[in-house]
């Protein structure tokens, strides 16, 4: 790898952040597919390539959206819905626990809101449903047959798909707060019952002006994770 590649690569991969507000400039159909066609070379197992992508714009967005919102809102009908998996711990314990709540301070803080303002949190959380206002939301999806390999290869896919994007002046937000509305989404798209909801993901152009895209998240030394053994 030449020295100019491996700096494009790292910019992108540096330079990718999860945006959480978006300006409505629309992004090209035809753009949308060749992020996901690029995206679709991270490896499988057996080149299996188990995973399934369904995209929302336009009306069809705004329609998801109303519902998300509305069952979001009402803390009866909220209730009602589960994850289809278990994406967090059952238990916080640390480092986890700590770098979880360091990125909510960031954020709020960022934003202004205190601690305490449940209904500041509310509205911001709500924001998830609305795909940070981003002109293009994603729902990725796996087929129930898939097991635990499948589900480490659809990380790579997604890891594509924001470099991908990245590198195409678009930025995103990886979420898995829509998946707990799971049914109201598989009804709302007609995504069948044999899939499984992985996450979403906003895609568009970066608002600049937003505060909380100013947000960058820490990570730790390579030290504090990296066993070396000679």
């Amino acid at each position: 790898m030449t020295a100019s590649v491996q700096s494009v690569v790292d910019e992108a991969i540096q330079g990718r952040y999860s945006c959480r507000a978006f300006l409505p400039q629309p992004v090209p159909r035809a753009l949308v597919a060749d992020i996901l066609a690029v995206a679709s070379r991270a490896p499988s197992g057996t080149n299996i390539q188990p995973w399934k992508a369904w995209v929302v714009t336009g009306a069809s967005k705004a329609r998801l959206t109303e519902r998300l919102l509305a069952a979001f809102d009402d803390p009866d009908e909220a209730a009602t819905h589960t994850e289809p998996y278990a994406y967090y711990p059952r238990e916080w314990v640390p480092p986890y626990v700590d770098r979880r709540r360091r990125v909510g301070q960031q954020l709020y803080g960022l934003l202004g809101i205190q601690k305490g303002d449940a209904q500041r949190m509310h509205e911001q959380f709500a924001r998830n449903y609305k795909f940070f206002d981003a002109p293009v939301g994603m729902i990725f999806s796996v087929s129930r047959l898939m097991e635990q390999g499948s589900w480490l290869d659809y990380g790579m896919l997604l890891q594509n798909v924001m470099l991908a994007a990245k590198a195409r002046g678009l930025d995103t937000c990886p979420q898995v707060a829509p998946i707990q509305f799971h049914r109201i989404i598989h009804e709302e798209l007609g995504i069948p019952d044999s899939e499984t909801l992985v996450c979403g993901m906003s895609l568009g152009h970066a608002d600049p002006d937003a505060p909380e895209n100013r947000l960058r998240t820490e990570r730790a030394a390579v030290d504090e994770w990296v066993v070396f053994r000679d």
